[in-house]
């Protein structure tokens, strides 16, 4: 009997105590690795939310002056990377805040550039260059042609002359007015709501714009 009761005695000792030491080790390591891969995905959660953040922002379309491109209530994504490389150019369409007391961000598109003037006459866009050349736009995402003719005006340098595809209804440089470099947040990159309208947004460059160029 003594022999049997030492038995068990070693039996508990070698696969009940040590077992469940073991055990107790084995769940340490793993809420250990646990809380490990939960801190490096919350670690990579932030940087990609932060990187997110101050690369694109997400806005809705208010008033219809972008129309049809761009209409009420529509969301957009807007790259706010867009211009660190490169200058904003002719044809794209920014999101920045006016130059004057305004609580909500605009959106127009760019027609003329630093340095550049623009004018408007007959239901036509002209854009005169330092370098003496005239060019005629071709505006194909414009609702209608501007219904009143708008006199030369220059851009001043680091400022840019915008207007909104809905020509007849909207406030833009034809104001008198011009969008600040340092107002522009960003490009409408995407379309994403509603459904029916998702796509990359109707940015144009040139030949696409260009219906005729002269020497003046």
């Amino acid at each position: 009997m003594d022999r049997f009761v030492a038995w068990v005695r070693r039996v508990w000792a070698k696969y009940v105590i040590i077992g469940k030491g073991v055990y107790e080790e084995l769940s340490t390591r793993y809420m250990r690795s646990t809380i490990r891969e939960f801190v490096i995905l919350l670690a990579i959660a932030a940087v990609v939310y932060l990187g997110m953040r101050f690369s694109v922002h997400t806005y809705i379309v208010y008033g219809p002056s972008m129309q049809p491109n761009f209409v009420e209530n529509e969301w957009i994504i807007v790259n706010k990377l867009s211009y660190i490389f490169h200058d904003p150019q002719r044809g794209d369409v920014i999101v920045f805040k006016p130059p004057f007391a305004e609580t909500k961000n605009y959106i127009k598109r760019i027609i003329g550039l630093p340095g550049e003037a623009v004018e408007i006459k007959g239901g036509k866009t002209y854009v005169y260059k330092p370098d003496g050349t005239t060019l005629i736009l071709n505006e194909p995402y414009e609702a209608e042609p501007s219904a009143r003719d708008v006199p030369k005006r220059i851009v001043p340098e680091g400022q840019y002359y915008v207007m909104g595809d809905n020509r007849n209804n909207s406030n833009d440089s034809r104001y008198g007015w011009f969008a600040p470099r340092e107002n522009i947040i960003g490009k409408a990159w995407l379309d994403i709501w509603p459904p029916s309208r998702w796509g990359l947004s109707l940015n144009y460059r040139l030949p696409a714009m260009l219906f005729g160029a002269y020497a003046q």
